[in-house]
C-alpha cells in the first residue's frame, strides 16, 4: 500500500513545534501531546506554510523557517486599545505582561497583552505574541489523508 502523501487537499494530523530566533520554544503540541489537525486549503495556515508540508509523509519530520508574513503576520496598530484603569479589579489587575480574555460584543473572548500602564490608562495588545517574528516550525507529521 502507498503511503499518502500531503497534496492540496489532504488531512493531515501533525505535531509542531515553534521556536523563537534566539532558539527558545514559543509554543508545541507535544506538551499536551495533542497534535494539531488541519485541512490543506482550508486557510488555517499561510499558503507559504502549506507550501512547507506539500509532499511530506507521514512519519517524516521537516524543519523550516518562515518569515512574520507567513507565520502570524507583523503586528497590527489597530489591534493596539487603551482601555480605562477603571475597566480591571482585583481578580483582573492591570499588570505589564498579564494575559487577559476579553469578551467580545460577540460573546467570543480574545486574549489581549498588558503592554503599558501609564496613569489610568491601560495599553492592551490584541495582536498574535508571536507576530512579527521570524519562527522556526519544527513539524512532525503523524497521518495523512487524501
Amino acid at each position: 500500500m502507498s503511503q499518502a502523501v500531503i497534496g492540496e487537499n489532504s488531512q493531515v494530523i501533525f505535531h509542531f513545534s515553534i521556536k523563537l530566533e534566539d532558539g527558545s520554544a514559543a509554543d508545541s503540541t507535544k506538551v499536551h501531546n495533542k497534535p494539531a489537525k488541519l485541512t490543506m486549503g482550508d486557510g488555517s495556515l499561510t499558503a507559504n506554510f502549506e507550501k512547507c508540508l506539500l509532499g511530506l509523509n507521514a512519519g517524516e519530520s521537516k524543519t523550516f523557517e518562515l518569515e512574520p508574513e507567513d507565520a502570524f503576520g507583523q503586528p497590527n496598530p489597530d489591534n493596539i486599545y487603551y482601555v480605562d484603569r477603571s475597566k480591571f479589579g482585583p481578580e483582573t489587575p492591570a499588570k505589564v505582561g498579564a494575559i487577559i480574555a476579553f469578551t467580545q460584543p460577540d460573546g467570543t473572548e480574545l486574549p489581549g497583552l498588558v503592554r503599558e500602564v501609564q496613569g489610568e490608562s491601560v495599553t492592551i495588545d490584541f495582536n498574535h505574541p508571536l507576530a512579527g517574528q521570524r519562527l522556526t516550525f519544527e513539524v512532525d507529521i503523524i497521518e495523512v489523508q487524501g
